[in-house]
Order: C-alpha cells, then structure tokens, then sequence
C-alpha cells in the first residue's frame, strides 16, 4: 500500500489563484479530474487534482467561482501538464473551461513508445516505476457528493502525486530511445481531435446498420440523427436516454405513420415524449427530393478489392516494422482503413490520411506503395 498523502483542499478563489501561481513556476504539473457521466450529455466535474511537485491540491469546482487562473495555467505555453489516458478529461476541460491543457503529455502514450504496452493502467505504471500498489477501491464513487471521505481524497490525491515522478522516469528512459518527436506529435493530436467540431448533418452514418437503409430511409436517418444530437446537448442527456440508437434505425427503415407503430419497438415514454416531433420528421424527410437524398453508406468491407488490400498493408507493414516499436503504433487498422478511403476517392489533397502526416510519413508512404499495384 502507498503512504498517506498530504493534500490541500482548494474551496475558494482566492486558495486557487494560489495554487495556480505556484504551479506556474514549474516546468511540469501532474493534472487528473473525476467526474461523473451516466445519464448526462456533458461530463459532470466532481473534482480537479494538481500535483505541482511540492504540494498536491484537491480543487472543489462547486465552491469555486472564478476559474480564470486555472483556465490561464491550463494555456501556459511553459508548463507542461501531465496526465494519464487523458481522452475523458480533455472532454471535461473543454466543456467546462473551454481550454484544453496544453503543452501535453499524455503518460499512456509515452508507455506504448516505451514498450509498456499500448493501453497500460495507471496502477500498472505505479507499480513498474515506483513498486508501489494502489489501492483502486473508491475508483467507483460519487465524485458530486460532498463531503468527499479521507478514502476518496486519498485515492483523487494518489493518482496525480504518483504520476509526476513516474512522467519524469518515463522522461528519461524515452530520452535514451528515437520516439521522443513521435510522442510529442502523438500527444498533440489529442488536442486536434478535440477541437474538431462534430457535424451533426453527417452522424448518420454511424448509425448501426445504416448501410442496409436506401437513401430516402437515409434522408429520415439524417434528420432523427441531427435532431437527437440537439436535444441531447439542449436537455444535458446522454444520446441514448434521448431515444435508443436501434430505435433510430427502426423508423428510418419502417417509416411510421402512425404513433402506434413507433409502440411496436419502442418504450411507451419514448413515444409519450418525443412520438408527435418524431412523425413530423419522418414526414419531412420523405419530402426531400431525390437529388437531395444521402448517398448510401457503403460499408468499407464490401468496397472492391479491399480485403486484398488491407492484406497487402499489413504484408508491407510487417516488412518495415521497427523492432522497437509495438506494429499497433505504427498503423492501426482504423488508420489503414482510413489510407484505403484516401486512396479510393482519388487521394483528396485537403484529407491527408494520419499515415501520411509526422512521424508516420516514411512508413506510410511505404504502406501506400502497395495500393497503387
């Protein structure tokens, strides 16, 4: 078990600004949030945990009125902030702060180019690095309650005052290997990927399914789509608590006139809530012309010669691996899929596929040799 410790519960604004002040000074912060996201649209912030080097601080988001130190520590261009599998807290800054923490250095990427492997936890690292075994118990907790127990505390304090000197470990050790720029521009594109903004003309097509639908059915598909994706944010409720996916599905194919259709395959409150707006949009999408319809979404597995060739990327991806690098960092099949589309479409010059970007650039183009034969 891990020592107890010493932290500073930040309630007010004025104890933030302290906080943020001095961690300014560092070069590198270890950042972590808890959170909550069962029924919600948006992540529910329960807590903030910062690790300076010298003092780990417990920030309370509910007692706290202004944020602005902290969303100008989260922008210092000279601190780098330190986290761990960061893709859900990335969600939290952005919503809440509308500032992602940038430099970044996200520690699960840095264990794939260090060969701890690609998805490694945090209590993983802990025991690699520093041979100490967390207690994982209060993983599962409500992180909105108040007030948090010693437990709780305990555990939001360990998982930023271990994560700074297992970051400045893992700093060392990828010196000493070629991956540093890779991690660096890895790191990088979690903050892209973010900032992009979702288009919710085009969620359609994520629809399961979608691909046995014919374009009129598509057309519906794309108006329910776009409008659960607005009630979601508008009401704060996760899609699904909105209306089921499957169910989307079903009145794209079956097109309901009637409310008692929709009561065949969907839960009554469903129907006692959302029935009339949900026939009004089938209705409107029948009406769109043909010329206007979606194209069909073709599944990737049935486009012409794809199997031969996701074969052939791999066969090229095993000739030119790295022997220090783990094959699923070179190229993921979601990015091979992704050079397979690029070129299909006649390789559009403003969709450069990731395996032609950065670090990947040499091997991709390798990759992308075998698509032309």
């Amino acid at each position: 078990m891990h020592q107890t410790i010493h932290y500073h519960w930040v309630s007010t604004s004025q104890q933030l600004d302290e906080v943020c002040q001095k961690a300014a000074t560092k070069k590198a912060i270890a950042l972590d949030t808890e959170f909550i996201r069962i029924r919600s649209f948006y992540p529910q912030l329960g807590l903030i945990q910062l690790f300076d080097g010298e003092q780990v601080s417990l920030i309370d988001p509910s007692s706290i009125e202004d944020f602005s130190p902290f969303i100008a520590l989260l922008a210092n261009p000279d601190v780098i902030k330190v986290l761990h599998a960061c893709s859900e807290d990335l969600e939290v800054f952005e919503y809440r702060f509308k500032q992602l923490p940038t430099p970044l250095v996200d520690t699960q990427v840095v264990a794939g180019f260090l060969n701890r492997g690609i998805s490694i936890g945090f209590a993983k690292l802990v025991e690699h690095y520093l041979h100490i075994e967390l207690d994982k118990g209060a993983s599962r907790t409500d992180w909105l309650a108040r007030p948090l127990s010693e437990i709780q505390c305990q555990y939001a304090a360990a998982d930023v005052f271990y994560l700074l000197p297992v970051y400045h470990k893992m700093q060392k050790e990828l010196s000493e290997n070629r991956w540093q720029k890779a991690v660096e521009e890895e790191c990088q594109k979690f903050l892209h990927r973010k900032l992009k903004d979702e288009n919710p003309d085009q969620m359609y097509k994520h629809i399961a399914n979608a691909w046995r639908l014919e374009p009129y059915q598509l057309a519906v598909l794309q108006l329910l789509t776009k409008w659960r994706w607005e009630e979601a944010q508008k009401r704060d409720l996760a899609l699904n608590f909105v209306i089921k996916e499957q169910n989307l599905y079903e009145i794209a194919r079956q097109l309901p006139k009637h409310t008692s259709q929709l009561l065949e395959f969907m839960h009554p409150n469903e129907v006692r809530i959302h029935g009339k707006k949900i026939l009004r949009l089938v209705e409107q999408g029948m009406a769109v012309l043909p010329e206007h319809y979606p194209e069909k979404v073709v599944r990737l597995v049935d486009e012409k010669g794809y199997k031969y060739a996701l074969k052939a990327m791999q066969q090229k991806m095993q000739e030119i691996q790295p022997l220090d690098l783990a094959p699923e960092l070179l190229a993921s099949k979601r990015q091979l899929n992704q050079l397979f589309k690029w070129h299909l479409k006649g390789k559009p010059a403003d969709k450069t596929p990731e395996l032609l970007t950065g670090w990947r650039t040499e091997y991709g183009k390798r990759i992308a040799q075998v698509l032309d034969h």
